[in-house]
C-alpha cells in the first residue's frame, strides 16, 4: 500500500508539469493563426487606429514570452479570456459545453469495455472456432471504419430508414432520461464500436496467452469451476488492455468533437469549429486547453487504475 501510495503521489505531483507544457503548445501553436483577433473583434471595415488600439488593450502587439506569461498568469486563476462576438467569459461557455462531450464520452467509454470484455471473453473461450472466428472478423471491420463514418451509417439505418433514434439533437436528462438516452445512443454507439473492437483483440490475446499457462491447467485439473478460473485469467489478462485505454479514452475525446458536429451536439466540437469559423483564438485556445488537459486527468486516472490491477509495478 505504501508503493502504491508512493507512485500515486508520483505521478500526480507530475501534472502541474505537464499541464504548463500543454498550455506552452497550445499557445504557441494559435499564435501562428493567420486570423486577427483585433479585425474579429472590430470588423474587416475597422480602422488601423481602432485596431491599434484594441491591440493595445489586450496587449496583442507584446513580445511572445511577455504575452505567454500573461495567458499562463490568467490561467492560474481559471480565467480563459472573452469571445469575440458576443463577447461571453469563455469558461461559462466551456462550462455550458464540456459536461456534453464528457458525457458522449464516458457513455461511449462504458459502452466500448462492455462490449471487449463480452466479445474478447468469448472469443478466447471459443478460441479458433466458428464464434472466435465472427468476433474476430466484426473487430477487424470496427477497427477498420472510423467512427465519424459509423455514425452516417447509423444515422441512416437506424434515424431515417428505421426511425428509431434521432438524427441528432441533444436532450438535458434532468428533462427527459429516456430522451437523453435516445439523444445518446447513436453517437455513444459511434465513438464505441472502434475502440471496442481494438480492445476486444487485446484482451482476447492476453486471454489466450494466460489460459496457456501452468496455473489454469492446475485449476482445471483440480476441478474449479470454469467461471472462477476465467475471472481469474480476466483479472491477469486486463493488464495489458488497459495500459492502452488510456490512449483510447484520449481517441474518444478528440473523436466525440467530429461525432458532435454529425449529431449537431452542443458540446466542446461545437465550439472549436465556431471558434474555428469566426477566427475566435480565444476560444479554440480554451477548448483545446480543457480537451488536453481533461485527457491528461484521464491517463494519470488509468495509470492508478494500473497500478491496482498489476501489483508487480508497484515495486518499480
Amino acid at each position: 500500500m505504501v508503493a502504491f501510495l508512493r507512485l500515486a503521489l508520483r505521478r500526480v505531483a507530475m501534472m502541474p508539469v505537464m499541464v504548463l507544457g500543454i498550455a506552452l503548445l497550445v499557445f504557441v501553436v494559435l499564435q501562428f493563426s493567420p486570423t486577427d483577433p483585433a479585425y474579429n473583434a472590430l470588423g474587416d471595415s475597422a480602422s488601423p487606429e481602432a485596431r491599434a488600439a484594441f491591440a493595445e488593450e489586450h496587449g496583442l502587439d507584446d513580445p511572445l514570452p511577455v504575452r505567454y506569461f500573461a495567458f499562463l498568469g490568467d490561467l492560474l486563476r481559471g480565467d480563459l479570456g472573452v469571445t469575440m462576438s458576443p463577447s461571453q467569459p469563455v469558461t461559462e461557455r466551456i462550462a455550458t459545453a464540456f459536461p456534453l462531450t464528457l458525457q458522449l464520452t464516458l457513455l461511449g467509454l462504458a459502452l466500448a469495455v462492455v462490449l471487449a470484455l463480452l466479445f474478447g471473453v468469448l472469443s478466447a473461450v471459443h478460441r479458433d472456432r466458428w464464434p472466435d472466428q465472427v468476433f474476430r472478423v466484426l473487430s477487424m471491420a470496427g477497427i477498420a471504419l472510423p467512427s465519424f463514418w459509423i455514425g452516417v451509417l447509423l444515422i441512416q439505418q437506424f434515424a431515417l430508414n428505421w426511425p428509431l433514434f434521432p438524427t441528432g439533437g441533444y436532450v438535458n436528462p434532468a428533462d427527459s432520461f429516456s430522451g437523453w438516452l435516445e439523444s445518446m445512443a447513436l453517437p455513444a454507439l459511434s465513438l464505441a464500436l472502434p475502440v471496442a473492437s481494438s480492445l476486444a483483440r487485446l484482451i482476447r490475446t492476453s486471454m489466450v496467452t494466460e489460459l496457456d499457462r501452468d496455473y489454469v491447467r492446475t485449476a482445471r485439473g483440480s476441478g474449479l469451476p470454469p467461471f472462477l478460473i476465467i475471472r481469474s485469467v480476466l483479472r491477469n489478462a486486463l493488464v495489458t488492455p488497459l495500459t492502452v485505454l488510456g490512449v483510447k479514452v484520449g481517441y474518444m475525446l478528440s473523436g466525440a468533437v467530429v461525432i458532435e458536429a454529425i449529431f449537431d451536439m452542443p458540446g466542446m466540437g461545437k465550439l472549436i469549429l465556431e471558434g474555428v469559423n469566426g477566427g475566435d483564438v480565444g476560444l479554440v485556445q480554451g477548448t483545446v486547453l480543457t480537451i488536453a488537459i481533461a485527457f491528461l486527468v484521464v491517463n494519470v486516472v488509468v495509470d492508478l487504475l494500473y497500478l491496482l490491477v498489476n501489483p508487480l509495478i508497484r515495486t518499480v
